[in-house]
């Protein structure tokens, strides 16, 4: 079997202890805002943890947010994953998991997407508080995981994540999500993170692009929408029970 064709087969995910859990089933190389693992790195597992929606300081267990990496290393070994991953913080409970596939010609997409919009914002807003609120402590988050087979070339990868901006972008302008401070048309929230896998050099199609005018980048838009409206309909839904 080849190396591509080793790479065709769906990532693994499951939840435990409020977590998302992504296998990528090998080490990739990971473009992500992570709080844990951020930046340009290769890792084999991606965390999506569940927090209180004001998860600054400790809770009655002991557990301790004030340092989301550390904190995201501990959880990471208590579960049994290697503390290389990469781990991403909400309080979108994980019961609200959206996920998304996209496959052309052998190369493959797959989004998965926590969506909360409460701490939503237009970008280039002055930076503003809630009163007695601390930025960075709500609910309101967009948290972004995107995989893929296909081999990106760094620019690419950055690529990526312009694309996914956009397609989230598009969607909350679709549906008219405002800004918490009352403005119209809210970009994103203030607590957004993305994260981008693709396969190493020699374990996939190599893209050096992937702009919206790519095949891989017009799946990737895909997804990220398709994650974002059905993410923002849960959302509504949760919102109206509480």
């Amino acid at each position: 079997m080849t190396a591509f064709r080793a790479h065709r087969v769906s990532t693994r995910h499951w939840v435990a202890d409020d977590t998302l859990i992504v296998d990528l089933g090998a080490r990739m190389r990971v473009l992500s805002s992570a709080p844990r693992g951020g930046g340009l790195r290769t890792t084999r597992f991606i965390l999506n943890h569940q927090v209180p929606s004001h998860p600054l300081g400790a809770d009655t267990a002991g557990r301790n947010w004030a340092h989301p990496s550390r904190y995201l290393r501990r959880l990471a070994e208590t579960l049994g994953v290697d503390s290389d991953c990469v781990g991403l913080m909400t309080a979108v409970p994980m019961t609200q998991l959206v996920t998304h596939r996209e496959e052309r010609d052998g190369t493959w997409v797959e989004g998965f997407a926590t969506v909360g919009v409460t701490n939503a914002v237009r970008a280039g807003e002055p930076v503003l508080r809630r009163q007695g609120e601390r930025i960075g402590a709500t609910a309101g988050t967009i948290n972004l995981i995107l995989v893929t087979n296909g081999c990106l070339a760094v620019p690419a990868m950055v690529g990526a994540v312009q694309v996914a901006t956009e397609s989230k972008t598009g969607v909350l302008r679709d549906h008219a999500v405002p800004s918490w401070t009352g403005l119209a048309g809210a970009t994103g929230t203030g607590t957004d993170a993305v994260v981008v896998a693709s396969a190493l050099r020699g374990h996939g199609t190599w893209h050096p692009y992937a702009g919206t005018h790519t095949e891989i980048g017009s799946m990737i838009g895909r997804v990220v929408a398709e994650c974002l409206l059905q993410g923002l309909a849960l959302a509504a839904q949760w919102a109206d029970k509480h």
